[in-house]
């Protein structure tokens, strides 16, 4: 009874929360989808964490698609040997992971450290980069230190059949009952998160942002210039 409800409920009940917290933030409170820049209050720590983190996610979330939404199947057809994917995964799954996880600790310690900042953060700004640094954290770990363990596992064989089983409606429970536990930890960790996306700052992830990476910085100016410059 626990696999089914851990491995069946427990996601179906996020993704639901998900999507219904979404569709009623959306039609009742589209002003609060954002994530309004601090860089008022302080630029030299979010010039570092913030690409650093927005960079490292991207990669992440395209290894993931490519990793568990991916069939094994599709690399066998073009030829994309094991060895070979796993090298990829490996290094480049690491240096997403390193490059998330960095953002995030600048994030997380310049919310505590800069009084404006901190002063203006929610309870949901720190819970958001807390939840994210644990979860971003546990995949990480898995990646850099979990894929030279001699008893080495291969989630595409695994948790990406039964991820793609929730979508077709026919959760494959037992696929996830002999994983290790970091993977199941991970995956738990993920789907908690998706369930509190829509009461954060991390709902404007659904607005696309594919023009983030080369948009232009915001600028702030001092008003003192303009007054000194008009005096």
């Amino acid at each position: 009874m626990s696999e089914i409800f851990w491995w069946v409920i427990f996601p179906y009940a996020t993704l639901v929360i998900m999507i219904v917290g979404l569709l009623y933030r959306f039609a009742f409170r589209q002003l609060t989808w954002a994530a309004p820049s601090t860089e008022f209050f302080e630029k030299k720590w979010l010039r570092f964490g913030s690409p650093l983190f927005h960079w490292g996610i991207i990669f992440a979330f395209f290894g993931h698609i490519m990793g568990i939404v991916v069939p094994m199947e599709f690399y066998e057809v073009i030829g994309v040997s094991d060895h070979l994917y796993h090298m990829g995964a490996v290094y480049g799954g690491s240096l997403a992971g390193i490059m998330t996880v960095a953002g995030l600790i600048i994030l997380l310690i310049r919310k505590i450290v800069i009084d404006p900042v901190r002063v203006h953060a929610t309870f949901a700004d720190f819970y958001s980069v807390i939840a994210l640094v644990i979860v971003a954290g546990i995949g990480t770990y898995m990646t850099v230190f979990g894929n030279y363990t001699p008893e080495e596992f291969d989630y595409r064989s695994a948790i990406g059949p039964w991820f793609r089983s929730l979508f077709v409606l026919d959760p494959k429970y037992q696929l996830m009952t002999n994983i290790p536990f970091i993977f199941k930890l991970h995956t738990l960790t993920a789907f908690g998160l998706f369930a509190s996306i829509p009461f954060t700052r991390l709902v404007h992830f659904y607005s696309i942002p594919l023009t983030y990476p080369k948009r232009a910085p915001q600028q702030y100016r001092s008003r003192a210039q303009y007054q000194r410059k008009s005096s």
